[in-house]
């Protein structure tokens, strides 16, 4: 895209997400009460709103009518990112982390996360950080950021728009997680998982203590997944979750009705983004791929009143 028309696009979604801010403070919304309103000349055009879900079915893409924005980071403030809406998930450094991954989450490093010219960049290298404390012997760094204990949500519309990093190894993936702290009886929703090895290829799970750690899930393919930027998306509700990218649904979970284990999502999820390195499902690592790097514009978060 020429630049122009990236500067131009940059404005008018800027200023639609200015005018959503500004309807939400009217209302008195439950807001981040340490998220700043993005600079006025800045909105962003929000997709066509659809029809609302009947109550018997899961819910469709695309922005429903009536939801209003509770909770945004835009990363409009170079440096690290921001702690009002951020945290850092490093303690099974010490330990190794699940899944045999093979990296060490580093916290508030520039190498690993730095918000510069509107974009998040989570970057994993080949290094070992052996004078850190709690250094488990990895031979790989990256960062896994967290919303725990800042901003945490039950049902709502979810979009992150991110551009994603190739190589073989690397397990980039944008999630949520019960906020009780039990895995899986609080569930697990990924709202975007990929391997390096299979980079057009995206994954949409859900976990609960039915499912199993395979999960419930289903892949869609996004060519470019790697080279340019796409909306990640999940519209959560009572009735069903459903997980899509750019609009366009891919896998749907409905609420069975029976509760708990098959159901745990009545509850609080917070969210998650990182880069893991190798494991079950980055696969073998090739070396020679590093630094590499996830880039995100936005996450944006909207709820009905």
């Amino acid at each position: 895209m020429p630049k122009a028309c990236c500067v131009a696009d940059t404005a008018r979604r800027r200023a639609a997400l200015a005018v959503a801010w500004l309807a939400l403070a009217g209302c008195g919304g439950g807001g981040d009460p340490g998220a700043s309103a993005p600079p006025a000349a800045a909105p962003v055009p929000t997709p066509a709103p659809s029809p609302s879900p009947s109550p018997t079915s899961p819910p469709a893409a695309g922005l429903p009518a009536g939801y209003r924005l509770v909770w945004f980071d835009e990363f409009d403030l170079d440096g690290l990112p921001d702690t009002q809406r951020w945290g850092y998930d490093t303690e099974r450094n010490p330990f190794g982390w699940y899944n045999g991954e093979l990296q060490y989450y580093a916290a508030a490093r520039y190498e690993n996360t730095l918000v510069s010219d509107g974009r998040l960049r989570i970057t994993a290298r080949r290094e070992s950080l052996a004078g850190a404390a709690d250094w488990g012997g990895q031979r790989y760094t990256s960062a896994r950021l967290v919303t725990r204990g800042k901003a945490q949500w039950t049902y709502g519309f979810f979009e992150v728009r991110a551009k994603l990093p190739c190589g073989r190894g690397t397990w980039p993936a944008i999630w949520m997680l019960g906020a009780g702290g039990r895995w899986p009886d609080d569930g697990e929703i990924d709202i975007m998982e990929q391997v390096g090895s299979q980079p057009t290829r995206i994954l949409g799970t859900v976990h609960t203590p039915i499912t199993g750690g395979s999960g419930n899930g289903s892949s869609t393919t996004v060519t470019d997944a790697c080279s340019a930027f796409h909306d990640y998306q999940l519209h959560w509700t009572a009735d069903g979750i459903a997980i899509g990218v750019d609009g366009v649904v891919y896998h749907r979970y409905a609420n069975p009705g029976t509760g708990r284990p098959a159901w745990p999502f009545d509850a609080p999820q917070y969210l998650l983004l990182n880069i893991a390195i190798g494991g079950t499902l980055g696969g073998a690592v090739d070396d020679a791929i590093f630094p590499v790097t996830m880039e995100v514009e936005h996450v944006r978060v909207w709820q009905v009143p």
